[in-house]
C-alpha cells in the first residue's frame, strides 16, 4: 500500500491547536509527525516567519513529509528517536526559544494499517513492531532469545497483562516447536492461552502494547524528551502530550511532580526559588464522542496541556 490508501485521522485536531496558543512568528516541534496531521494544522495557523521542526523515527514517515510540504520553506524534517530532541534542537539553535511542543503517542493509522509493520493483529502480517525498522531487533528476533521471566515481567509493567506468565509460558514451549514469526500467529496463541472475556478488546491486545513498547524503548525515550523539552521551552512555552494508557499518565504526572512544588510538605511557606516551573494549563482533555464514533483510536487518547513558567 501507499500512504494514498490510508485514512489518517489526528486525534484532538482542534483541542491541540487550541491549546498549543500559536504565535504566527513563534517556533514549535511536532515530536512525532507520524502523517502529518496536526504539523498541517499547525502551518496554518503560522505566519512567514513561524518556524515547525517535526521530527519522526519512522523513515517513511519523514519521506512522506518531505514529499508532502515541499514547497513549505517553514517547516524542517529529522529523522530521529524523540529521545534525541535536545541533540536536534541545538544544531538549530532552539534552546530556549520554542513557543510549544507536542507529542501524539499512538501508533498513526499508517502504522497500523500496515501489515508489513506488524503492529497490528488486525491483518496478518510479519511480526516485526520496530517504529524504526533500520535498527533494533524485531518482535521476532527478541521473542526468540527472551526468558519466560523477563517475557512474563514485560507483559506485566507494559501491557498490565493479568495472565502475563500463563501467556510467557506458551511462547517460549511454542518456540522449540517453531517460532513466531507473523502476528496472527501470536494473537492466535494468545487467545489459545486466555480465551474470550467480556471485555470489548481482543485478549492479544496487552501482549502486543507491551512487547511493541518494549522493543521500541517507548516509555524511556518520553521520559528522557519530556525533560529535556523543558530546556527548549520560552517564558509561558507550552508542552502538549497525547497518551493512550496509564504508564503514559503516570510519566506526565512524574514530570509534573519533579518540576513544581508539589511535593513540598503543603505548610511550608513557598519560597521564591520554590515557585513552580512547570504547571498544568487544564485538565487532561478526552476526545468527544462524534470523535470516537469518527475514529475509535481516539477512545482511549488524553490531552495532557503543561506550560513552562521560568521563575
Amino acid at each position: 500500500m501507499n500512504d494514498a490508501e490510508y485514512l489518517h485521522h489526528p486525534v484532538l485536531l482542534k483541542e491541540v491547536i487550541e491549546a498549543l496558543n500559536i504565535e504566527p512568528n513563534g517556533k514549535y516541534i511536532d515530536c512525532t509527525f507520524g502523517r502529518g496531521g496536526h504539523s498541517e494544522e499547525i502551518l496554518k495557523s503560522l505566519g512567514p516567519g513561524g518556524k515547525l521542526l517535526a521530527i519522526d523515527q519512522d523513515i517513511q514517515a519523514i519521506g512522506y513529509g518531505k514529499k508532502k510540504f515541499a514547497n513549505d520553506s517553514r517547516i524542517i524534517f529529522e529523522q530521529n528517536n524523540f529521545s534525541q530532541i535536545l541533540e536536534v534542537a541545538k544544531q538549530y539553535k532552539l534552546e530556549r526559544q520554542v513557543n510549544g511542543i507536542f507529542f501524539d503517542l499512538g501508533v498513526s493509522s499508517p502504522q497500523l494499517d500496515n501489515p508489513d509493520r506488524g503492529f497490528s493483529f488486525m491483518h496478518d502480517g510479519p511480526l516485526d513492531m520496530r517504529m524504526n525498522t533500520t535498527e533494533g531487533l524485531s518482535a521476532t528476533a527478541w521473542l526468540k532469545k527472551v526468558s519466560a521471566a523477563e517475557l512474563e515481567k514485560v507483559l506485566k509493567e507494559y501491557g498490565q497483562e493479568r495472565y502475563s506468565r500463563r501467556i510467557a509460558n506458551a511462547v517460549i514451549e511454542r518456540r522449540v516447536q517453531q517460532p513466531l514469526t507473523t502476528t496472527k500467529e501470536l494473537a492466535d496463541l494468545v487467545l489459545s492461552v486466555v480465551g474470550r472475556s467480556n471485555e470489548k478488546k481482543h485478549p492479544a491486545t496487552r501482549t502486543f502494547q507491551a512487547v511493541r513498547i518494549f522493543i521500541n524503548k517507548e516509555l524511556e525515550s518520553l521520559i528522557t524528551a519530556l525533560d529535556d523539552c523543558l530546556g527548549l521551552l520560552v517564558n509561558s512555552g507550552r508542552l502538549l502530550v497525547i497518551t493512550f494508557h496509564s504508564l503514559e499518565d503516570q510519566i506526565v504526572k512524574n514530570l509534573l511532580r519533579k518540576h513544581t512544588h508539589s511535593n513540598l510538605p503543603r505548610k511550608l511557606p513557598v519560597t521564591e526559588q520554590h515557585e513552580a516551573k512547570l504547571k498544568r494549563v487544564c485538565k487532561a482533555i478526552k476526545p468527544s464522542d462524534d470523535e470516537v464514533a469518527n475514529n475509535p483510536r481516539a477512545r482511549s487518547a488524553k490531552l495532557h496541556v503543561l506550560e513552562w513558567a521560568a521563575c
